[in-house]
């Protein structure tokens, strides 16, 4: 198996596109699984009543904070 190493400045600018495209790709990634979590710790407290929120200890008014700080480690 042979390796050609080419110093052509087409082939360079090719391979960091290439790399900025995946780290963006990568970043769209890990944003989507994110607001994922963000969307069903937010939906799962919603659906608690006050009774269940305060046996936990979570005032309604923090059901917002808590599932950002579960997404994002706010």
């Amino acid at each position: 198996m042979a390796f050609v190493q080419s110093n052509n400045v087409l082939d360079v600018t090719f391979e960091a596109s290439r790399t900025f495209f995946h780290q963006k790709l990568e970043q769209m990634r890990v944003n989507r699984a994110r607001r994922k979590v963000y969307k069903q710790t937010r939906s799962e407290l919603i659906s608690l009543n006050d009774r269940e929120l305060a046996d936990l200890g979570i005032p309604r008014a923090s059901i917002r904070r808590i599932a950002m700080e579960a997404a994002y480690d706010c």
